[in-house]
């Protein structure tokens, strides 16, 4: 827009220029040839007087030359011969006969053209009753004095308008773009989470509109996020009386394995709800962006497999897992990432034969952490569709959603998800998250992240 501006000022200012610059420069280069022509008449009127008085050669040469432009050679004399005396030409005239005899015909001072400038024919009676013709020679140089400075003094106030014109746009393009240039940062940054974000209503009264209107938005959006956190408390609250009717009947199953397990899904249950209703009445930090959770992602992968691995045992598969022996923080809520393994792992459950083996890897760096979870199954058969929410890949039974909810976990770092062929024969979900997460570089960050994974996997 500052650019745009800019542009439309230059454009206007120019022509302004152009329109008053070039008639005047017209004007000024007739009044230089007027002057020159003016001054020619003052010359040869001077000789008039003389050729009242006398037609004597010696006289008239003397009054030539008493003139500016008889001393340079500029003016001549002409009398045409009577039947009582011999004509008389003084100096070396630079018309043609022929113009001058029309110009005494008629009777009137005339200029023509001649090379090298312009001659000024002025017709005088003279004592012997005959019309002399007096001759000034204007020079080229005479007729354009002046006028180039005149042209460059035009040409640098022209300048001098569209230079000024240009500031005074761009400052009046900086007091418009700075309003815009906030209200794109402030929606950028309600983008990516910050609803405590507001933009000062400064600016353009239209600007200031749209500052009101973006402040009242996120306003509106904070207030619905809210109501919409307080409706999931609720209505996890609500699945406390059922889960404790579970938990009940689960203890009266025995000791067997079955009831082992069944009070351990009710405990996990009872746990993920209470974390849902933490999470949803969650405040926000004092900087007004999202809460900052994390958790250790080797813990919640060594839970989450020994949960699973007593019906991996039942079904005959093998389970492994690797980089787990230390240590690995992710800028994730655990009960996000539990989410996404329990996703994943129940993926491979729901969609292998059973005796398919299974495996989670994990490798970690000071930029990003890659859980890696691949079985020996059939495999995707689209990646791209079963990353599509409510898609899936076409599989029996399979709505998409699980993968989705990968990789919003993911993204929710910076990070993504990829699906392709694992070592072991079937598919390999990789999960790329990100510890540090793309800054105001914004995708460019993102970028030189992703172009450390090759390395990442081959370590």
């Amino acid at each position: 827009m500052r650019w745009a501006l800019v542009k439309v000022c230059v454009a206007v200012t120019a022509m302004v220029v152009v329109a008053f610059a070039v008639p005047l420069a017209l004007v000024v280069k007739e009044m230089a040839r007027d002057r020159a022509l003016t001054n020619a008449e003052r010359q040869a009127a001077a000789v008039g007087p003389a050729l009242a008085i006398t037609t004597d050669r010696t006289e008239l040469e003397r009054a030539v030359a008493s003139t500016q432009a008889g001393a340079d050679g500029q003016l001549a004399v002409r009398i045409p011969a009577t039947e009582g005396s011999a004509g008389v030409e003084i100096g070396k005239p630079h018309a043609t006969d022929a113009a001058m005899d029309t110009a005494s015909a008629l009777g009137r001072a005339s200029t023509v053209s001649v090379p090298g400038g312009y001659a000024l024919l002025q017709p005088t009676a003279v004592s012997s009753g005959s019309v002399a013709v007096v001759e000034v020679f204007v020079p080229d140089a005479d007729v354009t004095r002046g006028v180039t400075a005149s042209w460059l003094v035009l040409g640098a106030v022209g300048i001098g308008l569209i230079v000024g014109s240009v500031a005074v746009a761009d400052r009046l393009g900086t007091r418009m773009v700075r309003p815009a240039k906030r209200l794109a940062g402030a929606a950028h940054d309600l983008g990516r989470g910050d609803l405590a974000v507001r933009v000062p209503e400064e600016g353009p009264t239209e600007l200031r509109s749209a500052a009101v209107a973006f402040n009242a938005m996120a306003a509106q959006v904070n207030q619905l996020l809210a109501n919409e956190r307080e409706l999931a408390a609720d209505l996890s609250h609500r699945l406390r009386t059922p889960l404790t009717v579970l938990r009940l009947n689960a203890a009266s199953l025995g000791d067997g394995p079955a009831g082992e397990q069944t009070r351990q899904a009710v405990a996990q249950l009872e746990r993920e709800v209470d974390q849902i209703i933490r999470t949803a009445r969650a405040q926000q930090s004092a900087t007004g962006g999202p809460l900052a959770v994390g958790c250790d992602a080797a813990e919640v992968i060594r839970e989450r497999m020994a949960f699973w691995s007593a019906l991996a045992e039942d079904q005959g598969r093998t389970a492994r897992t690797a980089g787990v022996e230390r240590p690995v923080r992710v800028p994730v809520a655990r009960a996000e990432l539990v989410a996404a393994l329990d996703a994943m792992l129940g993926n491979v459950f729901r969609h292998t034969p059973e005796g398919s083996a299974f495996a989670v890897d994990v490798h970690s760096s000071d930029d990003a952490v890659i859980v890696l979870v691949s079985d020996a199954g059939p495999g995707i058969r689209d990646p791209a569709t079963a990353l599509r929410r409510g898609q899936g890949d076409g599989g029996i039974g399979s709505t998409g959603l699980g993968l989705d909810i990968v990789r919003r976990v993911a993204e929710s770092t910076g990070g993504d998800v990829r699906v392709g062929p694992s070592v072991l024969g079937g598919a390999e979900i990789r999960v790329w998250l990100a510890l540090r997460a793309p800054s105001g570089a914004g995708r460019r960050g993102h970028k030189l992240v992703r172009g450390r994974r090759a390395r990442l996997v081959r370590a």
